[in-house]
């Protein structure tokens, strides 16, 4: 133990709902007005009792709250639990029936007596919890550990009230006209008891990062190291418990990271602090079970572990046939699992370390052939000195391509090889090779750590060039990309004399590095021919060394056809671009796919890109690698956005994002924000009841990471969405002011890769917003871009651009058209729509009102089947413009909210604050919150005082409210 430094808020951190936040909203709402029950399980030391507290908390102001938490010291007196529960009502006093006696006969507070029918039990308890009115919330913390008389009486009564949500007078006669709601916390280790089998669950999920972070910050009394806190974040695997124990563990200085941390940073007294409670009173086979189960999944982190060969290690330990398995152990298909991984963590730690050793010999002797890596860690762990040999086998089978291992067993394997060998090159070359396979498996603040450790030994050139390419990898993922850039290049320098391939892998990486800096000219540079000047990026006090023969090969042709691109000269760039895609089509190593997935999509080839990334998924999926999987998914995203897919780009870029999270890739998921944004701005807000976020919240979230990290790419294409949202609302000189300073020249200019698609957007919002003179330059140079078939709307969006600024009617009429015809070379219905909406705009200004009607009912029906709302909206708006209804509804503003937005609208449009409005609509604030958001947005709104000025020209004109 090194010091406490955590203040007393650490013993009661507050709950965060994260990205569940709507879902939970959801649910305390239906208990709240509907009454129910539910129940609620995790991890242990995973915040069930917080969640309660939450829960109590949000229910305050609806009615009063009964909180009972179980008394582990009287599980086995019978109905102890249930008189805990009576006693708690009575002092809650006053909850109408629950103040009188209870339906067995006896003074409240008393159990009944043995033996009675958990039926009749069960009911009583429902007549002694059901209020007169209003809204009662009973929480039950650890009712696992509840008597089996009380759970079979609780779970009677919940079972009820779940049936009977929402008609309160389902409950049983006499009840009274109060709602009853009914949360019952069980542990997450063990199967859930039958009593409450039926009951619909919820399970808290462990912290995300962002979580906990934010929760080390709130019980930490000092600023914490960025570093340490992500080394914390990463050690308690979202456990809140953990978390605050690590906390506690360390000192002021070195949560400051003045100090190092300790190492192992979870040690034995901290998992026992945190998880050591649930452990008490094991059997001894079972605690020796347990731990040779922990002991066994230790190589894959914690998940499962073949049965037949704990068995055997069990027999070999002599000990009995451990079947039937303890409830803590999931067993299934031959395969074993702890129901708790922490708590497994917990049980090895504590262990004796010789006890430890002893199950390891076992379960070495225990595995078969084809287990050898698995076998060979086993030993290693019973191992208590350096021992070369061992080493040697250890690295030899992890780096054997044709073991079946995925990427954390092999780093695993690596670590060890690590700690045998007495060789400081050794252990060096061993850290490289572990940080590579915490890469590939998603690790990426591990892999920093180890690299970090190879740069502090001495090392051959080799390894350490090896080392820097890793490091730039781990940069370019989850970090500042010019550093990123430093890396590749030193990694280039030191890899040239002996691995060229590896130097010129390094190479492309940095230019890739530059590429998302967007510095176009450091870009060409680096990809430049050999002898030209140096890049400054460059460690020139490394000896050059005479350069190996290198053969030609796909990455080279990459190359060549990006300086193509770069220099402008398209027409020498498709040939060598051509040849990456040709060589991609018998590929199966993911680097190659992606770099054939950008090449398709420099091209315009979008239909080769979407495959080239598709197999580029299919192929990380095979090899379990995490790390490849949001950038697979990442460059699926871009691909279905050049394909006018936009809902295939969202869902790719959903679940890319959830990766990228997992493996700890802000870089990765700040694009896949950058895409979110852009899908956002075309599908507007998420629906009445959605759980989504809209274009502005996703541009924020990646531009907070592409300011912090140099992403002028990923910044570039959440500053178009966010304006494109703006254009879809109706807002033209919001967005073009916004799109200014991307698309003209001038050193805050977009990225060189994206402002020329942004171009479209800025002509439209331009002449829209009366300024169509600002526009006129740039559409020279998106003619350039058109030409060149890089993008297959640019040509059609030309023509509407120049459509726009047309002075003469005659010729705006035959560009409108003439775009129209090029929007038949490819199936974007968005991009034709929003031809349409421009020329029926256009059409019926200049009073041509049946062509316009024509022109904008097919634009609604565009918008509508490529999911634009707010462009639909705006279509629509046009049509009735026009003298025409999109579907017969009425045509006022407010007819598009729902009766819940229509009526919150109303009240705020009184004066009501959002708080006011809840306690009359009864519902939550956060409730309220979510739909006047979504008021604004369907209104095209921007504050209270524009609403309630809407709601009040509505009124004068007689619609209905």
């Amino acid at each position: 133990m090194t010091g406490r430094t955590t203040t007393e808020r650490a013993a009661a951190p507050s709950y965060r709902p994260g990205p569940r936040g709507e879902r939970i909203a959801a649910l305390l709402d239906r208990l709240r007005t509907e009454g129910g029950a539910h129940l609620v399980t995790g991890e242990p030391g995973g915040g069930r009792t917080a969640f309660l507290d939450f829960a109590a908390r949000s229910h305050e102001a609806a009615g009063p709250v009964i909180r009972v938490r179980s008394d582990a010291s009287r599980a086995h007196e019978p109905y102890a639990g249930l008189s805990a529960l009576c006693r708690a009502v009575v002092r809650a006093g006053g909850a109408g029936a629950a103040s009188r006696p209870t339906a067995w006969g006896d003074p409240p507070g008393t159990a009944p007596l043995p033996g009675a029918d958990p039926r009749t039990t069960g009911e009583a308890l429902l007549t002694a919890l059901q209020p007169a009115a209003g809204s009662l919330l009973v929480c039950v913390d650890d009712a696992h550990l509840w008597d089996a008389p009380s759970r079979a009486a609780l779970g009677h009564a919940a079972a009820r009230l779940h049936a009977a949500a929402g008609a309160p007078d389902l409950v049983g006669p006499g009840a009274g006209g109060g709602r009853v709601g009914l949360l019952v916390g069980v542990a997450g280790h063990r199967p859930v008891d039958r009593e409450f089998t039926g009951l619909p669950v919820l399970r808290l999920d462990p912290l995300a990062p962002a979580d906990a972070a934010a929760l080390l910050d709130e019980v930490t009394g000092v600023p914490v190291d960025p570093a340490v806190r992500d080394a914390l974040v990463a050690e308690a695997e979202g456990n809140p418990a953990l978390l605050l124990a690590l906390a506690r563990r360390l000192s002021a200085a070195q949560l400051r990271g003045e100090r190092p941390l300790p190492r192992p940073v979870a040690d034995a007294e901290t998992l026992t602090a945190a998880f050591g409670g649930h452990l008490t009173g094991l059997h001894p086979d079972h605690h020796a079970l347990l731990l040779t189960v922990a002991a066994a999944t230790r190589a894959s982190g914690g998940r499962e572990t073949d049965a037949a060969a704990v068995l055997r290690a069990v027999a070999r330990l002599g000990l009995r046939d451990p079947r039937p398995w303890p409830d803590t152990v999931d067993a299934a298909d031959g395969r074993l699992r702890l129901r708790s991984a922490l708590l497994g963590r917990a049980l090895y730690a504590a262990a004796p370390p010789e006890e430890r050793r002893e199950v390891h010999r076992a379960l070495a002797r225990s595995l078969p052939a084809h287990d050898r890596l698995l076998a060979l860690l086993h030993r290693s762990w019973a191992t208590t000195a350096p021992d070369p040999g061992l080493a040697a086998a250890l690295t030899a089978t992890a780096s054997d391509p044709a073991v079946d291992a995925p990427p954390d067993l092999r780093r695993t394997a690596h670590l060890r090889a690590a700690a045998l060998s007495a060789d400081s090159a050794l252990r060096a070359h061993s850290h490289t090779r572990a940080a590579e396979q915490a890469l590939l498996g998603g690790h990426t603040a591990e892999a920093v750590r180890l690299l970090d450790s190879v740069r502090d030994h001495p090392a051959p050139a080799a390894v350490r060039g090896r080392a820097e390419l890793l490091r730039g990898t781990a940069l370019l993922r989850d970090g500042p990309v010019d550093d990123a850039r430093a890396s590749f290049l030193l990694a280039a320098r030191l890899l040239t004399p002996g691995d060229p391939a590896r130097a010129a892998r390094a190479t492309l990486a940095a230019a890739d590095a530059a590429w998302a800096a967007g510095d176009a000219a450091g870009c060409l540079r680096i990809l430049g021919e050999e002898g030209e000047a140096p890049d400054p990026y460059v460690a020139t006090d490394l000896p050059a060394g005479p350069s190996a023969p290198h053969r030609p090969g796909p990455l080279d042709d990459y190359r060549t056809g990006m300086r193509a691109v770069l220099e402008a000269r398209f027409d020498q760039a498709a040939a060598p671009l051509r040849r990456v895609l040709a060589h991609s089509a018998h590929a199966d190593e993911p680097e190659y796919l992606l770099r054939s997935a950008a090449a398709a999509l420099l091209l315009g080839d979008v239909a080769a890109a979407r495959r080239a990334g598709a197999r580029a998924l299919a192929v990380a999926r095979t090899l379990g690698s995490a790390a490849l999987e949001p950038r697979a998914l990442e460059y699926l995203a871009y691909a279905e956005l050049r394909a006018g897919r936009h809902a295939l780009a969202r869902t790719h870029a959903e679940q890319g994002l959830r990766e990228a999270r997992r493996t700890g890739q802000r870089n990765t998921a700040a694009h896949h924000q950058a895409v979110l944004a852009l899908t956002a701005s075309i599908e507007g807000a998420p629906e009445h009841g959605g759980d989504g976020e809209t274009a502005e919240e996703h541009a924020a979230a990646a531009l907070a990471t592409a300011r912090r990290h140099g992403l002028a790419q990923a910044g570039t294409l959440a500053q178009w969405a966010a304006a494109r949202a703006d254009l879809g609302r109706g807002r033209p000189r919001e967005a073009a002011d916004r799109l200014g300073l991307l698309v003209r020249p001038g050193p805050r200019r977009g990225h060189f890769a994206v402002w020329m698609l942004a171009v479209p957007c800025y002509v439209e919002a331009a002449a829209l917003a009366g300024h169509p003179e600002d526009a006129r330059a740039v559409v020279d140079d998106f003619a350039l871009w058109a030409a060149c078939g890089a993008d297959p709307h640019a040509p059609a969006q030309l023509l509407r651009c120049r459509a726009l600024l047309a002075a003469a009617p005659d010729t705006a009429d035959e560009l409108y058209r003439q775009a129209l015809d090029r929007h038949e070379d490819n199936a974007s219905d968005y991009e034709r729509a929003r031809t349409e909406l421009l020329y029926g705009k256009w059409l019926r200004r200049r009073r041509r009102l049946r062509e316009a009607r024509e022109r904008l009912g097919a634009a609604l029906i565009g918008f509508e089947r490529s999911g634009a709302r707010p462009w639909a909206r705006q279509a629509a708006a046009e049509l009735r413009a026009n003298g025409a209804s999109a579907d017969g509804r009425p045509t006022g503003e407010l007819s598009r909210l729902t009766p819940q937005q229509l009526r919150i609208a109303r009240q705020v449009a009184q004066g009501a604050t959002n708080r006011e409005v809840a306690l009359s609509l009864s519902v939550s604030t956060r409730t309220v919150d979510y739909h006047l958001r979504n008021v604004f947005a369907a209104l095209g709104v921007r504050s209270r005082v524009e609403l309630a000025r809407m709601v009040e020209q509505a009124e004068k004109s007689g619609a209905q409210l």
